[in-house]
């Protein structure tokens, strides 16, 4: 093929962030199941070996897709944390955290969920999740004793479990109440 027949390579220094945008739509509406190469590729508009060429495997992808929305759920509830003057105002960040950013937005619901399903069977998801949990319980230690800051992680990832899971949602105020019961 001569040059001038040759197709331009398009330079586009944003494909491996499409990648990761696609991944994570993928697996918000098809699961982790529904992620591979090609679905990816096709849902970000690139070529096929971008995927391998930005990604050694599916995992390193996934990885990079979950640790991007686990960066952006833990920012926000970091900023919660540290606006709050005092415990009782860091209760109802908690509660508004819970209800509101992590219950209230069903693509990030969607995606929490899978991650604890997929973290549950491959080790470097588990990484993510664990990287996760120790900016939550960091950023719970600036109104809670490091223990607390612990038992309060769990119970925040219990609520939104059983939430999701839940034909019978808790509401708002049902989730307030069980904080101020753990937390009195």
């Amino acid at each position: 093929m001569e040059a001038s027949t040759r197709r331009a390579r398009r330079h586009d220094p944003d494909r491996r962030d499409k990648l990761i945008a696609a991944t994570l739509d993928i697996i918000a509406e098809h699961g982790v199941a529904g992620v591979s190469h090609r679905t990816v590729a096709r849902a970000a508009d690139v070529p096929l070996g971008s995927t391998t060429y930005h990604f050694t495997s599916l995992d390193d992808l996934l990885a990079a897709a979950f640790t991007r929305h686990a960066d952006s759920i833990a920012g926000v509830f970091e900023e919660r944390m540290r606006a709050a003057p005092d415990r009782a105002a860091a209760i109802e960040s908690v509660a508004e955290h819970i209800s509101g950013d992590l219950l209230d937005a069903n693509h990030d619901l969607v995606l929490s969920v899978e991650l604890y399903g997929a973290a549950a069977r491959k080790p470097v998801l588990r990484a993510v999740t664990q990287a996760w949990m120790r900016r939550s319980r960091e950023a719970l230690e600036h109104h809670f004793d490091p223990t607390t800051a612990r038992e309060v992680d769990a119970l925040i990832e219990g609520l939104v479990l059983h939430s999701a899971l839940s034909t019978d949602p808790m509401t708002p105020a049902q989730v307030r109440a069980a904080l101020h019961r753990f937390l009195p």
